[in-house]
């Protein structure tokens, strides 16, 4: 490959954001962008006019997913897949996953304004529905094509209205074909904010990730005896709330024990829930991330002890069920190289890291070899109106993920 150092056109890239910003835009600077709605709608007809600007081959599959593609030397070949989402949670950011899809555009720009014929074709992707937070669980479009869900099962889910993914899709006008899912691919790469704090605090600018932190969820039921709040004696409750508290207490202690560990208590409910009525049953939910399945899990085993002490002495019971377990997933060597190319070619500062969240890249490393490029967040802020990642900084990110698609798909004058 011949290595010419192009670079973004930064004002143009500025203004697309900013066109994308106002659609769905919120009361405080965010944006209210839910998936396969009408705001999603609009925003899609303009990706599209933009996709068939550039002249790129337009499809829309089964899912929603929409995809550009622009034509490689060898284009029977597999491609290069480039891109992320255009949804939004409810009052969310502007940046999240929309800056990987709006940087690929650019990279795609650059490449036709300089006339730069790739070995393998290149494939820019706005997958649907990232975020779940109209359509639970997330990431059903990566997760359809990948086979991680079933079209039945993602078609029958519904929103808080009743309303289906399969109706959303056909009210919008996105329901495409089964045919024109994303195949044969070598690489997938997204770009996305880091969602968290450390490229920030380190003052970083490109993050060269490593892969996705694994994620189990557990709910915990706590068993009390609901009774008045009067008349019992202290000695006598068996108080599923106050159980339920120590226990919580030890969900958040493991986390300083263990580095890198991270634990959430994010849901509770208490029953009868009345003022002056002994709690008689709790039920709260455990969220624990490591990038170290064994040590995860580890972890785990560690507090299910805990909590059972608790449980033993406060004379209540116990029950853990597990709701979902998400292994660790690696990205591959041959990305990340490219990344750490990247950086050091453009003179960026970096660092290695994982990510918290899970992205469309996760089910995306199961077809393909797969890598990640983040970017800050100011002050690690994420899924919220105040969400801001600065102008540089999105500059060389793109910059990074030009570098990165012209060596993984080859670039001939």
């Amino acid at each position: 490959m011949e290595k010419t150092l192009l670079k973004v056109n930064r004002e143009r890239l500025l203004e697309t954001i900013k066109i994308s910003s106002s659609i769905g835009s919120s009361a405080h600077g965010g944006l209210h962008r839910l998936a396969l709605s009408e705001a999603d709608k609009n925003m899609r007809d303009i990706f599209v006019d933009w996709l068939k600007a550039e002249g790129l081959a337009v499809r829309i599959d089964d899912f929603g997913n929409i995809y550009g593609r622009r034509k490689g030397k060898k284009d029977n070949g597999p491609s290069v897949a480039i891109g992320s989402h255009l949804d939004t949670q409810p009052c969310g950011g502007k940046y999240d996953g929309i800056l990987g899809v709006l940087t690929a555009l650019e990279v795609i720009r650059v490449l036709n304004e300089n006339d730069i014929e790739t070995e393998y074709p290149v494939e820019i992707i706005n997958f649907t529905n990232e975020e779940g937070a109209r359509f639970a669980p997330p990431m059903l479009g990566s997760g359809g094509i990948t086979g991680n869900f079933t079209k039945d099962f993602i078609y029958h889910i519904k929103d808080d209205e009743g309303i289906s993914f399969e109706q959303a899709l056909k009210d919008i006008g996105y329901m495409g074909d089964s045919e024109n899912r994303l195949k044969n691919i070598k690489n997938f790469i997204e770009l996305h904010i880091e969602q968290g704090p450390i490229l920030h605090e380190q003052e970083k600018t490109i993050g060269v990730v490593q892969g996705i932190q694994g994620n189990d969820w557990y709910t915990v039921k706590v068993a009390g005896k609901t009774n008045h709040a009067g008349p019992t004696p202290m000695e006598n409750r068996q108080d599923a709330l106050v159980a339920a508290s120590k226990m919580i207490v030890k969900v958040n202690e493991i986390a300083n024990d263990i580095k890198g560990l991270k634990t959430t208590v994010g849901k509770m409910d208490v029953t009868p829930n009345v003022t002056n009525v002994i709690p008689g049953e709790v039920v709260f939910t455990i969220d624990i991330r490591h990038e170290d399945n064994e040590l995860r899990s580890h972890a785990f085993e560690r507090l299910k002890e805990q909590l059972s002490a608790i449980a033993l002495i406060s004379k209540v019971e116990l029950t853990i069920t597990t709701d979902w377990n998400s292994e660790t997933t690696l990205f591959a060597p041959v990305v990340k190289d490219a990344v750490k190319e990247a950086v050091t070619e453009l003179g960026y500062s970096s660092m290695e890291l994982f990510s918290g969240p899970g992205h469309d890249a996760k089910y995306m490393a199961e077809v393909a070899d797969t890598g990640m490029i983040f970017v800050p967040s100011v002050d690690g802020i994420s899924h919220n109106e105040q969400e801001l990642t600065l102008d540089d900084d999105i500059e060389k990110g793109a910059n990074v993920l030009l570098y990165v698609v012209q060596k993984l798909a080859g670039t001939k004058k």
